[in-house]
């Protein structure tokens, strides 16, 4: 059995080998090349990308020679059947020609999902589907109904799928990366004594490697939408046929782990794009390989390093054959752990913006304090009496958020300033005066030292310009934990309304008349 294995193995490779060399030439003589248009591509030079062609034909003659090999061998020509091949065969073949389709013409995304689907119908009516997910129902098993089973095999289907086809970015990035899943499939398939699933494993993963001679960077031949559709399906529809004899834990974690590279990358795609509002189907230059680019890595390591990576994936899922609690939990730990620091590291804006809304979440209650302080404020300048407590109450407000000083610039000079701490007092030479106030302990020079600021208009009720405000803040690290809204709506009328009542010197001036006639009558 083991000999057979490996000559079907070796077979394939040698398929594959000479099929992506004739395929390669033929292109490149007929001029079915990809030209680099689109800032998206790291390619520079016109290269045939139609190696789904020599994957696919490679994958069946493999097939055909081992089924015809098998009926010689007991333990795989008993399973063997034509249901078994029809099963793969047709899904697979309409999902290749889906493909071959997007290379030469173009596909909108609804055309390869609508495609795509009805391929998982395809599997579903083969009897290749979800029956059920034990680790939802505490380890029992609880069979779905075909209307529930059915939507999850799409579901299934249509993530692996387009999951290894968002990751054909880069020369052998995909390839590579589908590869160290199939060994995966092969390992659980061969432990679980599934012949049939350990024979098309084999195939899939030699014609894998004979096309990745070509494929690999420097690269001759991409592999296209019809290659990388092509096997993201027949992994998914081969871990379905996997799981049908695994255990639990097996068949439901174990493909899932192991296909943790495109599956990580299609979650971030989603997940960015949500977050920014952009469209779902919208192509970008953000994935995981653009990043590291980037960041500064040569194309090679790059591929090179995404390998590890789908390496430590797949090596991860198969601690899962012998599953436990601690097993389990240790498992999940190092993925989260590795996963977290990894798109840290990438630098993606989207997440940052979740992360900033998510420490002002936890913030809350600062951000409350400081909005109440400025409410307050608004309101106790409404009620003030004098220009001193106008002072004490602009103090007040701004000695415990996040700001570091301000200046008053006031169209009429107060007779007398009140003595606070922090609070200086210039007056023009045009008959204005500036009020200036800064945080005890900050020092800072306005105009001189590295601080943005926020000038504010006093315009009062009755359309007098009483002069502007400049609040500054030093630059830091520090998100500004206060609504800056109410700094900007009701704030400067109540500071313009004060400044108009207290040191207006049409009413100081009928204030004066009223203590002198008040004086003399006394």
């Amino acid at each position: 059995m083991t000999g057979f294995y490996l000559g079907i193995f070796v077979t394939a490779v040698l398929i594959s080998l000479v099929l992506t060399r004739y395929v390669r030439d033929i292109a490149r003589a007929r001029g079915w090349v990809s030209i680099p248009v689109s800032d998206r591509h790291v390619h520079s030079r016109a290269l045939p990308r139609l190696g789904g062609v020599a994957i696919f034909f490679a994958f069946l003659s493999g097939l055909v020679i081992a089924s015809v090999l098998g009926w010689f061998d007991p333990g795989i020509g008993g399973q063997f059947s034509f249901q078994t091949l029809m099963s793969l065969l047709l899904p697979g073949t309409m999902v290749f020609v889906l493909g071959l389709y997007d290379d030469i013409y173009g596909a909108t995304a609804y055309i390869k999902f609508a495609v795509q689907a009805l391929a998982a119908c395809v599997l579903f009516a083969f009897g290749l589907q979800v029956f059920d997910l034990p680790i939802l129902f505490h380890g029992q098993h609880h069979l779905f109904p075909w209307f529930v089973s059915l939507p999850l095999t799409i579901i299934w289907v249509l993530a692996i799928t387009n999951a290894f086809n968002l990751i054909d970015g880069l020369d052998g990035l995909a390839a590579g990366s589908a590869f160290f899943s199939t060994l995966v499939v092969f390992v659980v398939s061969l432990l679980s004594h599934q012949p049939v699933v350990t024979l098309l494993t084999l195939l899939l993963a030699g014609t894998v490697l004979g096309f990745l001679r070509f494929n690999f960077n420097p690269a001759t031949i991409f592999l296209g939408d019809s290659g990388s559709l092509f096997i993201g399906f027949m992994l998914s529809a081969l871990a379905l046929m996997g799981s049908q004899k695994s255990p639990t834990l097996v068949a439901v974690a174990i493909p899932v782990v192991s296909f943790g590279l495109p599956i990580l990358e299609t979650a971030l795609s989603v997940l960015r794009r949500l977050i920014s509002g952009r469209p779902i189907f919208t192509a970008d230059r953000e994935h995981i390989h653009h990043k590291l680019l980037d960041l500064g890595f040569s194309h090679r390591k790059v591929v090179v390093l995404l390998y590890a990576v789908s390496a430590g994936f797949a090596l991860l899922s198969l601690f899962l054959l012998w599953p436990s609690g601690s097993t389990l939990g240790l498992i999940l730990a190092v993925l989260g752990t590795g996963i977290w620091f990894g798109v840290q590291h990438l630098g993606y804006l989207e997440f940052g913006e979740l992360r900033r809304v998510a420490q002002r979440t936890m913030e809350t209650r600062l951000i409350f304090i400081n909005n109440v302080a400025i409410r307050r404020a608004k309101e106790e300048m409404k009620a003030s009496v004098s220009y001193e407590q106008l002072c004490r109450i602009l103090v007040a407000a701004f000695h415990n958020n996040d700001f570091d000083g301000f200046d008053l610039h006031s169209n009429f000079s107060p007779d007398e300033h009140p003595r606070l701490e922090g609070l200086r007092f210039f007056r023009m030479g045009d008959g204005s005066s500036c009020l200036r106030w800064q945080k005890p302990g900050t020092h800072f020079v306005p105009d001189e030292t590295v601080a943005w600021n926020l000038t504010l208009d006093l315009v009062s009720g009755n359309n007098q310009r009483c002069g502007w405000m400049k609040i500054y803040r030093i630059y830091t690290v520090r998100d500004l934990q206060l609504d800056i809204n109410l700094l900007t709506s009701g704030f400067p009328r109540a500071l313009a309304d004060a400044l108009d009542r207290h040191l207006s010197p049409s009413l100081n001036a009928v204030a004066q008349k009223g203590r002198a006639l008040g004086a003399h009558f006394g």
